[in-house]
């Protein structure tokens, strides 16, 4: 018997007639499999206009309401998603996240699943319907509605795959696939044919936009095929899938950026043990993310910690930063949002030495300047100004012959 889920993004239901085609899709992917589960986002823009109206009433809005509010979105498209369904002649079934029983942490607007019941799904499935679920949601073992962060319907999409063991999960997208470069900044930027798991969850968390990093490593864990692909057309998109499945593993095979994020310093912190560890600590308990950190060699026993964060977080991460500086007694603190963030990612380069000099070499010959550089087995990213962003990713693109792959 077979099994597939389908996520559709906000972009492939932002009105009536994208939703009829949606439909048309699905009811004849219906044809070829015996199950199948559809995840969609909110209609277009919603999810931004529900964020906008809440920050007209309050600049900090609380997440537990913020979440009651961003939920809605979802169960607007799913329902008119199986309405749509029905007047096809295909039964179908809409279903919230507290329905399917995704069960999440208690963290509101970046909550993560802990457990995904789907026996209703199942009872669904055997009577020949097609399930709708609203991407995004859950609900904690209290009853209290959560969200999972933006880009949630992927992991809701991909944990509701491992949960029913399904053959893959289609990601439906308002792009072909996932592509070496943003096409948007990259005239040359090509489609690649598969990818492994460790690479797209590189790219995901440097800025790609195509996929939720979580709903990679969701995917990487349980061993759930991503065919990445575009809601406009039938052709292939992009496999995402385990290293060993990926037959040629190019020394680069991506250029990433990320302009969301916001570089933090906390000036003259006193050199001593737990001072990192309380700064950083007080961070996750705000439920903020951190990126890339830099601490600087001590002078005068005293040093200087550099982190980046999503801009979003930046109100929550002053309140923070400003009560570590008065407890440690630390100097000061500085805020630059105008930064960007350029990355290289490549399953080859760890077998091919001088990838790091190659990227500095060409940044420094476009006259780029780099504030902050981290590195993995499979990545390396620097951050720049926002003006040099885009220059430093064409740059990059060409310089490793991406164009030409």
């Amino acid at each position: 018997m077979s099994l597939i889920v389908q996520k559709f993004g906000g972009t492939s239901v932002a009105d009536v007639e994208k939703i009829k085609n949606v439909a048309r899709r699905v009811a004849e992917s219906k044809k070829r499999t015996d199950h199948i589960v559809v995840v969609v986002s909110a209609l277009g823009k919603t999810t931004d206009e529900l964020v906008d109206l809440a920050h007209r009433v309050s600049p900090v809005p609380p997440e537990r309401e913020m979440d009651m509010l961003l939920s809605t979105g979802e169960q607007i498209s799913t329902a008119l998603l199986a309405m749509a369904l029905a007047e096809l002649g295909q039964d179908a079934v809409s279903m919230t996240g507290q329905q399917v029983e995704i069960l999440t942490d208690t963290g509101h607007t970046k909550a993560k699943i802990r457990h995904v019941g789907a026996d209703r799904v199942v009872h669904e499935l055997r009577k020949g319907r097609v399930v709708v679920v609203a991407g995004f949601q859950g609900v904690t073992s209290d009853g209290e509605i959560t969200t999972l962060g933006r880009g949630g319907s992927d992991t809701t999409a991909v944990a509701i795959a491992a949960a029913l063991h399904a053959d893959c999960c289609e990601i439906y997208t308002d792009v072909d696939g996932v592509f070496n470069a943003d096409p948007r900044l990259v005239p040359g930027a090509r489609k690649l044919e598969a990818v492994s798991f460790m690479e797209m969850l590189e790219m995901a968390a440097t800025g790609a936009r195509v996929l939720q990093s979580r709903s990679v490593e969701y995917a990487r864990n349980y061993g759930v095929p991503l065919h990445v692909r575009s809601s406009f057309h039938p052709g292939e998109g992009t496999w995402v899938k385990s290293e060993d499945d990926v037959m040629e593993k190019a020394i680069i095979s991506a250029v990433t950026h990320d302009f969301s994020e916001a570089k933090v310093t906390v000036l003259g912190v006193p050199d001593q043990p737990g001072v990192a560890a309380r700064l950083f600590g007080m961070l996750a308990d705000a439920n903020t993310n951190v990126d890339m950190i830099i601490q600087n060699v001590s002078d005068h026993a005293r040093t200087d910690i550099s982190f980046t964060v999503p801009k979003d977080d930046l109100e929550r991460v002053r309140k923070v930063t400003d009560e570590v500086v008065r407890s440690v007694g630390a100097q000061g603190c500085t805020y630059d949002d105008d930064i960007a963030k350029v990355s290289l990612i490549g399953a080859g380069m760890r077998s091919h030495p001088g990838v790091a000099a190659g990227m500095f070499k060409t940044l420094a010959d476009n006259q780029i300047n780099i504030e902050m550089i981290s590195t993995s087995p499979i990545k390396i990213s620097c951050v720049v100004g926002r003006g040099d962003g885009e220059k430093a990713v064409r740059a990059l693109h060409k310089h490793f012959g991406l164009d030409k792959q």
